[in-house]
């Protein structure tokens, strides 16, 4: 790291890198205040962004031990070359679980790379099945079960609203309605869906959050739990095939004949694969759909006429959708890792190096966006392209279903509750994270 330092600008001292060892109190007292300021920074990293994008060449920050690729030309540059630019370790965890969660995570099943976490021939094998399950035709046929789940769970939080005075959109609304469609697209029982949830943010947690060891250790029975069920449904669809998603995972990933004749069980292998992938798409499928709810309807509420521009033209809800997208990105961004000796941005980068390639900075780019850091639903068209859903080969392969359900939660809202505001009572708080970025909490009042 000393030499990666010496290459370019460090935002930041060599104290933030240092860990908890739990060996003095001089130790945990740096770990401590590692983590408050990580999540700082995870809180509202926009600031650290624009002096990075002011600044020549890359930017290392030592909090996140990797340089930060801020500009939208970089960001597009380092997303279509992924033969420079590896994303197997793109989903590196902050946090290294204790030997007590590990243990537990051991009685579950073994990790594999994932769409997110593989690179050439072996991401187009797992790219492929989600492209055909994620169509545009696809997409189209569960449009209607979106718009239904939208209606009706916007009624619920009316009523919770009139009830109480104020509810909680992320836990009435935002945590609901994506949980419930990819319940459904997945092809799993409804009186599944809030375990599979529940075990996701413990996976999350475990991984991305500072936690004691009883809680890790309750967080990585969770993790084993869901990955349980997951193999449940995996072995259910290869003996009893469903027009759902899981089976066309298992059909692509374990197609019958492929272990011998008349074998037709999943081998260990293809049951790990299988269970890692249902993992990570139920993650992606709705935890990033619950941040861009949440962090969209929070900055219209706090853009006054822009939320009531939206409620006297309903015409503009698409608009909405693609301004608040790129206004605060729910995937800030993810690491790669460079395969050779590269120059970025005029910055040397040697083998092995890591980069954070941030979309929510790039989407914040002058040079890309005039007036980057202001909500404007009224922008001039055609809006420049923002990265909120990613770019190149790794681009989410599931976009337009989270705008499917962004559009349908706007167009309910601005119906039934045009008078919708932050409930003054309850400050709102970011969640200190760069994977979902949303309100921890969002009380809103009619």
């Amino acid at each position: 790291m000393d030499q990666d330092k010496a290459m370019g600008r460090a935002e930041g001292t060599d104290q933030d890198t240092e860990q908890d060892t739990g060996q003095d109190p001089a130790a945990a007292g740096a770990g401590q205040d590692h983590q408050a300021r990580l999540d700082a920074f995870q809180r509202d990293p926009y600031p650290l962004y624009a002096r990075a994008r002011r600044t020549p060449g890359l930017t290392f920050v030592p909090l996140l031990d990797a340089w930060l690729v801020s500009r939208d030309a970089d960001v597009r540059e380092v997303l279509l070359r992924s033969e420079d630019f590896s994303s197997v370790h793109a989903l590196r965890p902050d946090i290294q679980p204790g030997p007590a969660a590990l243990a537990v995570l051991a009685t579950g099943f073994a990790p594999r790379p994932t769409v997110v976490s593989s690179d050439g021939s072996a991401h187009h094998r797992h790219r492929a099945p989600l492209n055909s399950g994620l169509s545009a035709a696809r997409i189209a046929l569960l449009t209607p079960y979106v718009t239904e789940q939208a209606r009706l769970l916007a009624r619920d939080f009316a009523d919770a609203i009139a009830a109480h005075g104020s509810a909680d959109l992320m836990a009435r609304y935002a945590r609901r309605l994506p949980a419930a469609v990819i319940g459904r697209l997945l092809g799993l029982d409804a009186a599944d869906v809030p375990a599979a949830v529940h075990g996701s943010y413990s996976a999350e947690r475990l991984l991305f959050r500072p936690l004691p060891e009883d809680e890790q250790v309750a967080a990585a029975h969770e993790v084993v739990a869901l990955q349980r069920l997951l193999d449940h449904y995996a072995r259910a669809r290869r003996a009893h095939p469903r027009d759902d998603l899981i089976t066309a995972l298992v059909a692509a990933f374990a197609p019958e004949g492929a272990a011998g004749p008349g074998a037709d069980d999943l081998t260990d292998d293809q049951r790990c694969e299988l269970v890692a992938t249902l993992q990570n798409l139920l993650i992606a499928g709705h935890l990033t759909t619950t941040a861009l709810i949440g962090t969209t309807v929070l900055h219209l509420l706090s853009h006054r006429a822009q939320w009531d521009l939206l409620c006297a033209d309903p015409a503009l809800v698409p608009d909405a959708v693609e301004e608040a997208a790129r206004y605060d990105t729910a995937v800030q961004g993810f690491r790669r890792t460079t395969t050779r000796p590269v120059t970025l941005a005029g910055t040397e980068l040697p083998a092995g190096a890591t980069v954070f390639v941030a979309y929510g900075s790039a989407n914040r780019d002058p040079e890309r966006h005039p007036d980057p850091d202001v909500l404007d639903l009224s922008r001039p068209r055609p809006h420049p392209r923002h990265l909120a859903f990613g770019h190149g080969p790794h681009g989410c392969p599931g976009s337009q279903l989270a705008r499917v359900q962004l559009r349908a939660t706007l167009q309910e809202l601005i119906r039934l509750l045009p008078g919708l505001r932050p409930a003054d009572d309850r400050p709102v708080s970011m969640l200190p994270t760069l994977i979902h970025r949303a309100p921890a909490e969002l009380f809103l009042t009619a």
